[in-house]
């Protein structure tokens, strides 16, 4: 079980999701020895009782959303662990060597509201950070172009909306994905801080289309570099695009701050991958 005195973490100022206990309730991970490849993790939500939790509002369609990224940003994968009856979670995660961070965002039922808790995990072998990949506007994932607009503000709500294309032709049918027609999930290059993003509008509620834009509600706790991992589903596949931004004004003001060069002109365009996903 988890060593809180060990284990937990404090961010910097504005920090979300970076503490292992919160209002009460606490992730006890059981800890192993990390290789790299499919590992199998178990953990607990440990209520204010002492006890582990197992009942939880499901949000997004899922009642417990587990996100793991290695410290340089790759790795990325978003899954649902299956819960027994004695609270126990499990789930597969496909892990390389170096230091994690895994978060567990989820809404005890009798809580005023969800939360994000998290832990550091460490996989064993030679750790070779990735460099980051640079601020762009356009990602390519496959066959799709995926272009951001919006401005990622510290301290304050801002939109984000990201619009789809494949092969050159704008995607109109976007399936519904964890009851929107996209996911967002922000972190914080410094210190992996993660951001709570909600949907603009749900399918069906007559204030959203499938595509080819989706919108959010993204509020950065700094100023700073993030990475922002949009998943979306299209003909039964969920494809992530991810990009580098930072929280100082447009997307395109922050390619000309690392460019050296005035706004507007145009930057190099950088390149997404696809995420990690498994579906319980």
């Amino acid at each position: 079980m988890t060593d809180i005195s060990s284990h937990s973490s404090h961010g910097v100022e504005g920090s979300g999701g970076l503490m292992l206990t919160e209002h009460g309730y606490t992730l006890d991970f059981d800890f192993q020895p990390l290789g790299s490849g499919t590992q199998t993790i178990t953990f607990r939500i440990v209520g204010p009782d002492g006890q582990p939790v197992n009942e939880f509002t499901p949000t997004h369609e899922k009642e417990l959303h587990l996100i793991a990224i290695r410290r340089d940003m790759t790795g990325f994968q978003h899954v649902h662990p299956i819960m027994d009856q004695s609270g126990t979670w499990t789930i597969d995660l496909e892990l390389t060597s170096g230091p994690w961070r895994i978060f567990t965002d989820f809404h005890p039922t009798g809580h005023d509201g969800p939360m994000t808790l998290s832990i550091e995990a460490s996989v064993s072998g030679e750790y070779i950070p990735q460099p980051l990949p640079g601020i762009g506007q356009s990602v390519e994932v496959g066959d799709y172009t995926v272009t951001l607009e919006g401005r990622l503000l510290p301290g304050e709500a801002s939109e984000l909306t990201f619009s789809v294309a494949r092969n050159g032709q704008p995607v109109t049918d976007l399936q519904p994905y964890l009851g929107a027609f996209g996911h967002l999930v922000a972190l914080r290059v410094e210190d992996l801080a993660y951001l709570h993003v909600h949907p603009e509008g749900e399918p069906g509620d007559g204030t959203t289309q499938p595509g080819p834009e989706v919108s959010f509600m993204a509020i950065a706790p700094s100023a700073g570099l993030y990475r922002l991992h949009l998943d979306f589903q299209h003909e039964g596949a969920i494809i992530t695009a991810q990009f580098t931004a930072r929280a100082t004004g447009t997307v395109a003001e922050g390619l000309a701050a690392e460019a050296g060069t005035r706004p507007g002109k145009p930057g190099e365009e950088s390149h997404g991958n696809h995420g990690s996903h498994h579906h319980a």
